[in-house]
């Protein structure tokens, strides 16, 4: 009996004691946690955070990871990022970069937008920065003013409709090479209830279709600046031809019924549901377009208004989301270890693929069939900077878009290019 009760009390003082360790153990892990916890909110605290603000919301989830693979990098540095839709981006972003709390890394778009910002003073000059060695030469040059680097563009995109490959294989149609041919092609798909084109022109329909209609009835890739000098006009031909294409374009049922209100989640909509062969966005769209429907094969097929012999350029280029430093941060090396981290070929290459864009980063590997079936452009196919983005007063632009759509609204194309041109006067004068 003393024996049991011995070795009882033994078995108690043993399990006392191993609470005590746990107890001490549990406390030590708490408090080494504890610490853990407060030397990584300290490094939080300690790391500088930068503002990046852009328009694509559609890349958010890719900017996430990489942004994630940045701050794991670059410990010392966190990226606050903002998104904002395009025409509210493209209204508000000057006012956001005033006074430097905001975008430290920017984004801007070419043309109107790039000398709006340019003329604020708000780009820092990027021209001694070696990560600029990181992007194609060719792609450069529109985001340069006065000898200076002001900002890169990141993205290669094709401003012209994109088309169902499929559809044509199954049809038997041939991708047209003159006005003629591509009568017949719309011809064919309107026979088999097939919309020719969906047009988004509620939003941005006349603003991309715009710069493949005219490609081809304007050759002078000056037209623009003489027009805003006042050496060109929009009442001559080279303008009324091209909204008296769109009349046509309109009137013929090669754009669906009630065009002009039709947003660009309908239009796309209407290509996956293969109501309509082709959409008149650009390359940003085709990742979008085989999200909505897998089974699509896509391919670029820009409006031909000309007969075969006069055709000079086959479709539109455009280097955009072009990325800026605000020269009004204080925080520019930092913005600028960001952007040199978006410009390493294997970080471009999965922001490539994985919002199916081409790219003007240096050896950028394409993965996703759309990208592969399509890069041939960048080399192979004469196209032109898109013309739109070469006019620099926001007046001159808003009354070029303006003339579409009342041609589309009905307007004789000759009435609507004279108003136009009155705008482009009273502002340009």
């Amino acid at each position: 009996m003393k024996k049991m009760v011995s070795w009882s009390a033994g078995l108690f003082s043993f399990i006392l004691l191993l609470t005590a360790c746990a107890d001490d153990t549990s406390q030590q892990n708490q408090e080494e946690d504890e610490n853990q916890g407060s030397e990584s909110s300290a490094a939080e605290e300690d790391a500088t955070q930068i503002s990046f603000i852009h328009w694509r919301g559609e890349d958010e989830e890719v900017f996430d990871d990489i942004i994630d693979q940045f701050e794991e990098e670059h410990p010392d540095i966190t990226v606050q990022m903002n998104i904002y839709p395009s025409e509210q981006y493209q209204s508000n972003a000057q006012q956001m970069l005033r006074d430097g709390s905001t975008g430290d890394v920017f984004t801007s778009f070419p043309g109107t937008q790039f000398e709006t910002i340019n003329n604020a003073g708000f780009f820092t000059d990027l021209s001694d920065e070696e990560f600029v060695n990181n992007f194609a030469d060719t792609s450069l040059e529109v985001g340069q003013s006065g000898g200076s680097q002001l900002a890169l563009p990141y993205q290669l995109v094709f401003n012209m409709p994109v088309y169902n490959k499929g559809m044509f294989e199954e049809l038997g149609l041939d991708v047209p090479t003159s006005w003629s041919e591509y009568q017949e092609m719309a011809e064919t798909l309107k026979e088999n209830d097939i919309t020719p084109i969906a047009f988004p022109g509620a939003d941005i329909g006349p603003n991309q279709t715009m710069n493949s209609m005219m490609m081809n009835n304007a050759k002078d890739e000056d037209v623009f600046a003489k027009l805003e000098s006042g050496e060109e006009t929009l009442t001559n031909e080279w303008w009324t031809k091209t909204l008296e294409d769109f009349q046509y374009f309109n009137d013929n049922g090669y754009f669906q019924e009630d065009a002009l209100g039709t947003n660009q989640d309908s239009a796309m909509q209407m290509v996956a549901d293969e109501k309509a062969a082709m959409l008149a966005t650009g390359s940003y769209h085709m990742a979008s377009l085989q999200d909505l429907n897998p089974e699509l094969e896509l391919g670029f097929l820009p409006p031909i208004t000309v007969p075969e012999d006069e055709v000079e350029y086959e479709g539109i280029h455009t280097a955009t989301f072009m990325l800026a430093v605000n020269d009004n941060s204080e925080k520019k090396e930092e913005a600028k270890t960001f952007i040199e981290f978006l410009s390493q070929p294997d970080i471009a290459s999965q922001y490539a693929n994985e919002t199916g864009q081409h790219l003007t980063v240096n050896d950028v590997e394409y993965e996703s069939d759309a990208l592969q079936n399509t890069s041939h452009w960048i080399d192979e196919k004469d196209t032109r900077f898109q013309p739109r983005y070469l006019i620099t007063e926001a007046s001159v632009e808003d009354a070029v878009l303006g003339s579409i759509e009342n041609v589309l609204g009905g307007t004789d194309p000759e009435e609507a290019a004279e108003e136009a041109q009155q705008i482009v006067e009273e502002n340009t004068n």
